[in-house]
């Protein structure tokens, strides 16, 4: 079912369920913001392929997030401080006029049920996921503890992964549109042991 929402490009990919803290201050996003408010507080999502954050031109990919706002404190001069968190994966079937803010056509995209041959997978990542953020404590480096508890539902602790894991954006937005929760697994399993060679080879 497509549907029309406002789109908050940024530098960064939120994943289905994370959270987003943002501090709104373009007078397009403010206008977004309130028209959130006063309707489902739902907008979109996407990662910046070229350009800016600020000032608009961007180029920007066509797979995102529908992203919830849970808390909104308005400060004295009209800026936003939000606090949202990610609801379900959405691609951009058609991009409509910048004006008053950015707004497209959407159509959810949801992650088909996961196979038994996710578990293992999965579980493997998870070990591996430790593993580099140890080494990433051990150089120094800020990064998640490698205690971090991901959650029970296994699709869901795919996209926690994918968010801590210490990669780029199109690294991680490659995450977002793959198009099965193996197909996810499968790639981020191969960015995680890219990363613990480096990061080993560094602390050699």
């Amino acid at each position: 079912m497509t549907d029309t929402l406002p789109m908050f490009p940024l530098g960064m990919v939120l994943f289905p369920t994370l959270v987003l803290p943002l501090h709104v201050f373009e007078p397009r996003y403010r206008a977004l913001t309130r028209d959130c408010l006063a309707g489902d507080r739902r907008f979109g999502v996407v990662l910046i392929e070229r350009g800016s954050e600020v000032g608009g031109g961007d180029v920007r990919y066509h797979v995102g997030t529908v992203s919830q706002i849970v808390e909104a404190a308005e400060l004295p001069d009209g800026r936003f401080a939000l606090g949202t968190v990610g609801v379900e994966r959405i691609r951009v079937t058609r991009w409509l006029d910048d004006d008053p803010y950015p707004r497209a056509e959407v159509d959810v995209w949801p992650d088909p049920v996961p196979t038994a041959a996710l578990e293992s997978v999965h579980a493997d990542n998870v070990a591996l996921l430790r593993r580099v953020l140890a080494l990433k404590a051990e150089l120094g480096e800020l990064a998640a503890p490698a205690t971090i508890e991901l959650s029970s539902d296994i699709v869901i602790a795919g996209y926690q992964a994918a968010a801590i894991a210490p990669i780029g954006p199109a690294d991680q937005q490659s995450l977002l549109e793959a198009a099965t929760p193996e197909h996810r697994a499968a790639a981020l399993a191969t960015f995680l042991a890219d990363q613990e060679e480096l990061l080993s080879f560094r602390l050699r």
